[in-house]
């Protein structure tokens, strides 16, 4: 059988639509191959070793699937690795072999399954990068081995010329590849990797700063436009724009490389939230069908708290640069009305048909358990900080479960996240969990961040001036679609906008406001020409029909979340210090 899903995205992607023909032959004699479900094939009768071939269409330039091409070759195992039934636990071996021509000469492989050594390097390419990666980069083709078949599919392959560049965390051997073409400063990239990668080992084992795995790999995939990861246990495949790496004559943290480093922390402490610390519901993993479990906010959503956290503490950002970052993250959770529609826990359950198959009502009715995840971690840390004199954080309820769960490989039962926060802090957290991850509360951000010495404010968008806004601009409260031929069409419609009191939804397109023509360019524009309160007669077209409506412009529904320091007293400037490590 071949897995419907991959662990780490949680929804059923059916990879078995890209097997071609199966074939099965005991030794030179043809074996009978009947697919007897969507990913499953009977070979009978066998009398002796079985050998079944099969082509996999691999054109999914993405972190779950696999990309084959003249230029490089990736692959997840999930994708392509059939499992033998009542063999999950046999050990495997799978040889890797280097495509037949000359051009494919130079080509390595880099992957963290057990093979062939990768030959030391340092850095490897010229300065600059490009797809040019000098001899000593990567591992040779050969045979490769995994404990079991979930090791073998938890173990992204790529192939081909890359840049190499390596570096020791905690006496651990980190690689960081990069495919595609790029200008990055790799010194520069590896070394800051390195500090991320450190702080985050120290978290889990501030005493003996032991690294749960002997290897690491950072796999990154440079494309003109895209962004993604997915974790593994001992390696990340990430999908990033080239924009987003750093420069060597651009010392700054560009957005982009925080952007970068943001999801690399993310993916890198994912190798003891959820990888080792799991949902006992996914141990082990059903990959024929949905493993539902309400703990998404904890093992995504705790990890986007920590994933900047671990930036700003091994200091590759400043405070201030966190505070841009979480500001930014306040603010795009509280301005969605799904929020007040779902609780985390709820979207955690229901990942598999809602959050990972959104459609143009989402906003208005679910919310993302990575984002509020993250925002209900921030709360939960500066509660038990407050609560404790800065005795106990959520640092100490995470050892807490890496020593009971994630070490001794035992997964987390429902319910027991809260019941390890009380017991670790000695405070009752039941109300809190009640309130924010079992129901659709908003934490009181202001109230702790104050405790902190962080002021949270907020600005309404669309207003105009600078320090004193002279007058807050209306909104359309709608988002337009991309459309290549300048059509003004909503690809969303906002809750308590002014689009939708005036009857417009989702799919439709704005040709007239007040007897004037617009177009995607010059909407927004007209609408702000207007003041708040103002009526405007509005053309537009639902599928082929005209509509004639009256639009009442109304305040934005969102705001800009704004986090500055202040003179904070001696006890909130210790425990920032204490939480933020700078």
């Amino acid at each position: 059988m071949l897995p419907s899903w991959i662990p780490g995205s949680y929804m059923i992607r059916e990879f078995a639509r890209h097997i071609g023909r199966v074939e099965a032959r005991c030794g030179d004699a043809p074996v009978a191959c009947e697919k007897v479900e969507k990913n499953t094939w009977q070979c009978a009768p066998v009398g002796g070793p079985l050998t079944v071939s099969y082509t996999v269409y691999a054109w999914d330039l993405s972190v779950r699937g696999a990309h084959l091409d003249d230029t490089h070759g990736f692959f997840n195992g999930a994708n392509v690795f059939m499992l033998v039934e009542g063999q999950r636990e046999s050990a495997c071996e799978a040889e890797i072999v280097r495509p037949t021509g000359e051009r494919y000469q130079g080509w390595k492989v880099a992957t963290s399954l057990a093979g062939p050594p990768a030959l030391e390097c340092g850095l490897s390419g010229e300065p600059g990068g490009g797809r040019d990666a000098g001899p000593g980069s990567g591992r040779d083709f050969g045979v490769y081995q995994a404990e079991n078949y979930d090791a073998l599919i938890d173990h992204p392959v790529e192939m081909g010329l890359f840049t190499h560049g390596t570096f020791e965390a905690c006496g651990v051997k980190h690689h960081v590849v990069l495919t595609g073409r790029h200008r990055a400063d790799m010194t520069r990239l590896t070394n800051d990797l390195q500090k991320v990668c450190e702080t985050q080992i120290r978290l889990f084992e501030p005493e003996t700063a032991a690294a749960p795995m002997s290897e690491y790999w950072f796999l990154i995939t440079v494309v003109g436009d895209g962004f993604g990861g997915l974790e593994h246990r001992a390696s990340t495949a990430l999908i990033v724009s080239r924009d987003e790496l750093p420069l060597a004559n651009e010392p700054r943290v560009t957005t982009g490389y925080r952007k970068l480093l943001s999801l690399a922390s993310h993916e890198y402490f994912h190798t003891w939230n959820v990888k080792r610390i799991l949902p006992a519901r996914f141990a082990p993993y059903d990959l024929t069908q949905e493993n539902y479990t309400k703990q998404l906010w904890f093992f995504e959503g705790f990890t986007d708290y920590y994933d900047d956290l671990m930036l700003v503490r091994s200091g590759v950002i400043t405070v201030l640069e966190y505070l841009e970052l979480e500001a930014d993250g306040i603010g795009r959770v509280l301005s969605q009305a799904g929020r007040t529609k779902q609780s985390v826990a709820e979207s955690s359950f229901d990942a598999w048909i809602k959050y990972y198959r959104q459609d143009e009502n989402s906003p208005n009715s679910i919310v993302s358990y990575y984002q509020k995840g993250a925002l209900i971690g921030l709360a939960l840390d500066l509660t038990i900080r407050q609560a404790t004199q800065d005795q106990k954080s959520l640092d100490d309820v995470m050892r807490q479960l890496w020593t009971r769960f994630g070490k001794t490989g035992i997964g987390v039962p429902e319910g027991e996240i809260e019941r390890v926060a009380t017991a670790v802090t000695g405070i009752d957290l039941g109300d809190f969990f009640a309130q924010t991850v079992y129901g659709t509360a908003d934490p009181d951000l202001a109230g702790l961040l104050a405790t902190a010495g962080i002021t949270l404010s907020w600005r309404a968008n669309g207003t105009t001036g600078a320090k004193t806004p002279e007058r807050v601009l209306p909104s359309l409260g709608a988002k337009l679609a991309s459309e290549t031929n300048g059509d003004a069409k909503l690809a969303q419609v906002f809750d308590g906008g002014s689009a939708m009191a005036a009857g417009l939804s989702a799919g439709d397109t704005i040709v007239a406001v007040d007897r004037l023509r617009v177009n995607a360019g010059s909407l927004e524009r007209r609408i702000r020409s207007y003041d708040i309160g103002a009526t405007l007669d509005v053309i537009a077209f639902r599928r082929d029909e005209m509509m004639e409506l009256k639009l009442t412009l109304l305040e934005p529904t969102t705001s800009t979340c704004v986090l500055t320091l202040n003179e904070s007293p001696p006890e909130a400037k210790t425990r920032r210090i204490h939480w933020l490590g700078r």
